[in-house]
């Protein structure tokens, strides 16, 4: 069963007008995914500052990543940066996403 996470995040990705969206869409591109066929694991609020992303792409690489940006301002999401991008496809199984991973790849 997919997770309700990965459907409503993928489909936030896809379609959504908001900054944070817009960003990462552009985002990936530069890393060479296409956010059209990219599956969005989770992208969890770490701190004020920060979000904790995972994604599979059309491929099915799963790539793990920090997202920054200045929650507080108005528009910070426009100027949002990844760090830590991290292929992650051959030891994605044992991580704390593993099941909901498994789970997207459906």
């Amino acid at each position: 069963m997919i997770s309700n996470i990965v459907v409503q995040y993928t489909g936030l990705l896809r379609t959504s007008t908001f900054d944070l969206w817009a960003r990462l869409r552009e985002l990936l591109r530069a890393q060479g995914l296409d956010p059209d066929v990219t599956v969005v694991v989770d992208l969890l609020q770490e701190s004020l500052s920060h979000e904790e992303g995972q994604v599979i792409s059309g491929e099915g690489r799963v790539y793990r990543f920090n997202l920054f940006y200045d929650q507080e301002a108005e528009h910070g999401a426009r100027s949002a940066y990844l760090r830590d991008w991290t292929d992650i496809t051959e030891s994605w199984q044992t991580g704390s996403l593993a099941r909901r991973t498994a789970d997207a790849f459906t």
